[in-house]
């Protein structure tokens, strides 16, 4: 007797299933459109700098649009490489202390670039815990042998790294994107010289915002440029544009070139986003001070937070994370600041580790003393019950 086959109408059924479960759950994702003048005051984006609509940025991503084209046109080792991304990839490499750069077309791609082409069967990879998406599917796709270790552990991360006899490399974000907390970078990068290993750390949160001038957290720990250090970063966050980019020795950019997958078969940088994220770039260096506002702004609202009974982590960086006691709770309270006109962000499992729901808010570093008034008094009055016994 044959195997019944579904109709074709119930493939998917299956999805029904999920779906009432995560409404259930209070985990359903939607998409918002938002217009091009949003009327909300903004502690949702990425945006530290508040570069992404400033003239020189707005204009480094225009005139490059109109001499280079709307698009790359292939891959980088095509046709998709500019004068434009070579003069990119020199200036991010000497602002943050490196002696290469390589641009690629997101954060996520230079994660998964730098992970899977530094690592093959044979290498262990020991990943934080806290680890961003793009790192824990780049540890995926390696084939690698895998351990993930507590939360900024150092001393789990010198034993993992100390059983291993072959190659190894350990892998971290430089500031957590769920509650703002930094990596132990100086006592990772010991480990990893005690036992030969690599380290490679996504400083997509630290590039603007921590370092002299905002060169970024591995400048600030001193290993910018140090012969066993990666960094990974992204365009989109302090830069206002688009794009990601790997920094390191020449040798391993070389290597990328040659063996990194999302580097080799993707379409290059669209021309406009390297044109904004080198103006915004020059912009950092000839402003430094921005770095320091931003990191200033994340003091004052958890400063006045937490002052008000509010559970949230101590800032390292320009993130603020604020606990919700619940996943439903955390939605609520999202929405109620928006319908007062405030944009915060709501990150509930899984993007969070630890199964805590948090508001997350960006202490961008153009935000007045006003709105920051107006985002805490808003935060304050829309917070749920319980919200101050998390």
């Amino acid at each position: 007797m044959s195997q019944h086959s579904p109709e074709p109408d119930d493939v998917f059924a299956w999805i029904d299933d999920a779906e009432r479960a995560r409404e259930q759950a209070g985990l359903v994702r939607t998409l918002r459109p938002r217009p091009a003048a949003s009327p909300l005051l903004d502690l949702a984006s990425n945006d530290y700098l508040g570069l992404s609509r400033h003239p020189e940025t707005v204009r480094g991503a225009r005139e490059a649009a109109e001499r280079w084209g709307a698009g790359a046109t292939g891959s980088r080792l095509v046709t998709g490489t500019t004068e434009l991304h070579a003069e990119l990839e020199r200036e991010l490499a000497a602002f943050c202390g490196f002696e290469a750069a390589l641009v690629l077309s997101s954060g996520y791609a230079a994660n998964l670039a730098a992970v899977t082409a530094l690592s093959d069967r044979g290498t262990l990879v020991v990943s934080d815990a806290g680890n961003h998406a793009s790192i824990v599917d780049g540890c995926r796709l390696s084939r690698a042998g895998i351990e993930v270790i507590p939360h900024s552990d150092p001393e789990a991360a010198r034993k993992a790294l100390g059983a291993q006899a072959g190659r190894s490399m350990l892998v971290s974000d430089s500031v957590f994107s769920v509650d703002g907390d930094a990596a132990p970078l100086a006592a990772y990068a010991a480990a990893c010289r005690e036992r030969g290993a690599a380290l490679v750390v996504d400083d997509a949160h630290g590039l603007g915002v921590l370092g002299e001038g905002g060169r970024g957290a591995l400048h600030a720990a001193g290993l910018a440029g140090a012969p066993g250090v990666v960094a990974t970063l992204t365009l989109s966050k302090s830069l206002g544009s688009q794009g990601g980019a790997v920094l390191g020795p020449a040798k391993v950019i070389r290597h990328l070139v040659n063996t990194a997958r999302t580097f080799i078969f993707d379409t290059g940088l669209a021309p406009a986003a390297a044109g904004a994220a080198l103006a915004s770039l020059r912009l950092l260096r000839r402003e430094p001070e921005r770095a320091g506002r931003a990191r200033e702004v994340a003091d004052r609202l958890y400063g006045r937070l937490t002052a008000s009974g509010l559970t949230a982590a101590r800032p390292d960086a320009a993130v603020v994370s604020v606990r919700a006691p619940s996943a439903a709770a955390a939605l609520r309270w999202a929405a109620e600041c928006r319908e007062a006109g405030l944009s915060v962000g709501c990150f509930r499992p899984p993007s969070v580790p630890d199964g805590i729901s948090r508001l997350r808010l960006t202490a961008r570093a153009d935000l007045t003393g006003d709105e920051i008034d107006r985002a805490v008094e808003t935060i304050l009055r829309t917070a749920p019950a319980g919200a101050t016994d998390c």
